[in-house]
């Protein structure tokens, strides 16, 4: 479930809540009279939940909203005009406290280090280490942030073997991207390696299995398979 359906039937009440308190009350011949509440000033010392004008919370329930929708799109501190950290900043700004913007801060870096793992699970290193970068921007003091530094250290110093593959070749079938996997295919044989193969379905993870299987007989290579976007064989080296 995306991050914004998991907050949003809190926008929605706060959203409603809002309305609410802004529409004006209109006098009626039929309405009886009420007892209005005292009216008082608001102390030095009161919370700024409390002393939040209507027309700046209709503002926090929009840019919450904006926020959340930016985190489910990825536009976590890009791009200027619209990215979830200056929307929820700007709640924070026009209410200190703000539980959702807090939560959506801690839902970027959470984010980001999702991105980190994937990218250093591909590889690619330098790119991990700028999404670790970017957590930090939102919060340095994140627990998960030290965590994930040592992951990435570890996958950096596992000497495993990274093939990104062209998506495209692989579903046309083409003679050199199966040369390609029978060379890989070779490798991991020879290395005793485990076949790590990522790949966007299980049809096209499995041709590539077997192409490679069928490419060492006599020999059980040893595989197993992750759906996700790109195509990504990594040979997953034994530990001495």
């Amino acid at each position: 479930m995306s991050y914004l359906l998991r907050h949003l039937p809190c926008i929605v009440l706060l959203a409603a809540l809002l309305s609410a308190c802004a529409a004006p009350a209109r006098e009626s011949a039929r309405q009886r009279p009420v007892d209005l509440p005292e009216m008082r000033t608001i102390p030095a010392g009161e919370t700024a939940a409390e002393a939040i004008t209507a027309e700046a919370r209709q503002r926090i329930a929009d840019l919450l909203f904006a926020g959340l929708q930016a985190l489910d799109r990825d536009q976590l501190l890009v791009p200027q005009s619209d990215n979830a950290y200056d929307h929820f900043r700007e709640v924070l700004r026009l209410q200190p406290g703000n539980e959702l913007a807090l939560q959506g801060l801690q839902g970027i870096v959470e984010r980001y280090l999702a991105l980190a793992r994937e990218a250093a699970n591909r590889g690619d290193f330098g790119n991990a280490e700028r999404m670790l970068n970017r957590a930090e921007i939102i919060d340095g003091s994140h627990p998960g942030i030290a965590t994930a530094r040592q992951a990435l250290a570890a996958e950096r110093n596992s000497g495993d073997l990274f093939f990104p593959l062209d998506e495209a070749a692989l579903r046309q079938r083409t003679a050199a991207i199966e040369r390609t996997l029978i060379d890989i295919a070779s490798q991991a044989r020879q290395a005793q390696a485990l076949v790590h193969i990522t790949a966007p379905d299980d049809e096209l993870a499995r041709w590539i299995y077997g192409v490679m299987r069928n490419s060492t007989p006599g020999y059980r290579l040893r595989a197993n398979i992750e759906i996700a976007s790109g195509v990504l064989l990594r040979l997953r080296m034994p530990k001495p």
